[in-house]
């Protein structure tokens, strides 16, 4: 018999048990629209951490303030706190080195920033003139923070563009005073850029000199201090330099965590990888409870065509052919599923993606490619029992129903 006059004959044993074939073809469609939209949710996460990240900036070294490693039983460590403030001639020391472009210290608080009769609570950061170029952010009106002596503070403040129509509405915000806890501030800029980094609302922000910061909030220390360096090659180097000289300023204390976009980059794209696969193998086994329908399945049909068996076998088909029938059954009706579950899967991530905009959903190729592989391998394998089955039939019993 040849593959097409097989493969016919399969066709017209689906069509002709249409219940039947309804039902598996629901059950391997769900395993692989399952596998198919859980993939893509663990993608979306990954691709949405990485462009988070990328936002920072490139070629960026970050110090933080206290170790984040435990040493000994010391419950300081423990929490990560530090002996000394990260401060403004902590980040001047750090800035001498001609493999760094641009230094930024930042210093992160709330406060109540107002205008009339207007007024909210923002997320406010202290900062320098570098911060705008390092973090990639653009300019909608106006100029950012003015360039100079990071120690000398002054009354300006830049406006992320959702508080600048909450407070200002249409009407022009440069030149123009806000006030911010018990001082006023005179605008000079607003933000164009838009969306999150790092979970801080860019549209939201407002963003004043660092030592003005320093003031508002009763403090002498830096949250971080973000350093952007010249070459990616060079950022070994550059952490090297920011631990010598934390250990000098710092009697020989390195009371500071430095970390990398890229080290910070692949550990999450680790993490997030890992877990993709893992509630894709979740997923997967939905595929094998489809497989075990289809062996049971099968085997009600080999019940049920019994007597068409003995026919093939009286007509000198061999035990060899009659388990290709069945397997190619089984392939065509796991083939078909698998692709019913693809399209389902993408319709399910395109509403996903819908619903959830922040989301880039779309599961990898990988994913595709394992469903269907997964799906065909799991309905061949199970319907290899009812076929050997069916090829073990004597044609005479068989004929007769027995």
């Amino acid at each position: 018999m040849r593959s097409q006059d097989a493969a016919r004959y399969a066709l017209g044993a689906l069509a002709g048990y249409r219940g039947r074939t309804a039902l598996m073809l629901l059950a391997m469609a769900i395993g692989v629209a399952s596998v198919i939209v859980l993939t893509g949710l663990g993608e979306a996460a990954r691709r949405y951490v990485m462009n988070e990240f990328a936002s920072l900036g490139t070629n960026l070294v970050i110090v933080l303030p206290g170790r984040s490693e435990t040493s000994g039983g010391n419950p300081a460590n423990m929490f990560g706190e530090t002996t000394r403030d990260l401060t403004l001639g902590d980040m001047q020391a750090l800035a001498r080195s001609s493999r760094i472009r641009r230094v930024a210290p930042l210093v992160v608080g709330e406060a109540e920033v107002s205008h009339g009769s207007l007024a909210r609570e923002v997320p406010l950061l202290g900062s320098t003139a570098p911060l705008l170029a390092i973090r990639h952010w653009e300019l909608a009106q106006g100029r950012f923070l003015p360039p100079g002596d990071p120690e000398r503070g002054s009354p300006v403040a830049v406006l992320g563009i959702k508080v600048k129509r909450e407070l200002f509405g249409n009407q022009p915000a440069l030149g123009r005073s806000v006030r911010i806890g018990e001082r006023r501030f005179r605008v000079i800029g607003v933000l164009a850029s838009e969306g999150r980094s790092l979970g801080m609302d860019v549209e939201e922000v407002v963003i004043v000199p660092v030592a003005t910061a320093m003031e508002l909030f009763d403090t002498n220390s830096l949250f971080r201090i973000l350093i952007e360096v010249r070459e990616r090659s060079m950022i070994p180097a550059v952490i090297e330099h920011v631990r010598q000289t934390i250990r000098k300023r710092h009697q020989g204390e390195e009371d500071v965590t430095v970390i990398t976009q890229d080290a910070v980059l692949s550990t999450f794209d680790e993490i997030l990888q890992a877990l993709t696969l893992t509630v894709a193998g979740i997923a997967a086994i939905s595929l094998g409870v489809a497989g075990i329908l289809i062996m049971n399945v099968m085997l009600v049909a080999v019940a049920q065509r019994t007597t068409e068996i003995g026919l093939l076998k009286a007509l000198g088909a061999p035990a060899r052919q009659i388990v290709v029938l069945f397997l190619v059954e089984a392939g065509l009706l796991s083939l078909f599923g698998a692709l019913l579950g693809v399209a389902v899967g993408v319709l399910g991530n395109r509403f996903i993606g819908h619903l959830y905009p922040a989301l880039p959903m779309g599961a990898p190729p990988w994913a595709y490619v394992s469903a269907i592989g997964v799906a065909l391998a799991t309905g061949l394998l199970f319907a290899l029992l009812p076929a050997r089955r069916a090829a073990r039939l004597d044609p005479v019993q068989a004929l007769a129903r027995r």
